[in-house]
């Protein structure tokens, strides 16, 4: 049995801009990714809405800081096969972070958690997969157009900062942009066909890694 850690945020939770709430499960992509690779893989979600690659969110109602949640993460699910990273988005915003070098710092912060964390039972690091998420895009939402402002163009700069991490450091690497685009609705989030799109563009480059 191979087991994935999906480790996101509400790209991953599964939020719906039309609901607003949650896509059924079934068109989540980490549920996508499960049903494609088959029961001899366990794809575990890990989506906290809002949560950033390593910055502070002083006004949430729960700690969304990547970094300081990944380890215990880690322990919780080892042992772990491959940990499939897909975050930035939220770190645009400009109370954050509000730039794409900042979120492929933090990135490279959780890569080195990754490798370096105290497993027990002497179990293996994961490989580590690195998604960038598809851009921010224009929306008429006032409350997320005012939360993102100034991280549309930044967000773009994301799928080419990550490649060449990914690159650096020997890490896989999928721009989810590729295949699924955000909503005009607010403008971050994934329509339930765009989700599923990028748990079927995960498959072929999860199957590798994993050798299956």
């Amino acid at each position: 049995m191979k087991t994935i850690l999906c480790f996101g945020d509400s790209l991953t939770w599964g939020y719906s801009a039309e609901g607003p709430g949650r896509h059924a499960f079934e068109d989540r992509w980490p549920s996508v990714l499960q049903a494609a690779l088959g029961p001899e893989v366990n794809v575990i979600a890990e989506g906290l809405n809002g949560r950033t690659t390593g910055f502070d969110d002083h006004l949430a109602d729960c700690d969304r800081n990547g970094v300081k949640n990944l380890p215990t993460v880690l322990h919780t699910h080892m042992p772990l096969d491959l940990v499939v990273i897909m975050l930035g988005t939220n770190d645009m915003k400009p109370m954050i972070a509000g730039t794409a070098h900042a979120a492929r710092s933090g990135m490279q912060r959780l890569v080195g958690l990754i490798r370096h964390h105290e497993y027990s039972f002497d179990y293996d690091a994961p490989d580590v997969l690195i998604v960038s998420p598809p851009p921010l895009r224009e929306t008429a939402d006032p409350i997320f157009s005012a939360m993102f402002r100034g991280g549309i163009e930044e967000s773009r700069m994301l799928a080419s900062l990550y490649r060449d991490l990914a690159d650096d450091l020997g890490c896989g690497f999928f721009d989810a942009g590729s295949v699924a685009e955000t909503t005009p609705v607010d403008g971050v989030h994934l329509t339930a066909e765009s989700t599923r799109a990028v748990g079927r563009g995960l498959e072929p480059i999860v199957r590798v890694m994993l050798g299956l």
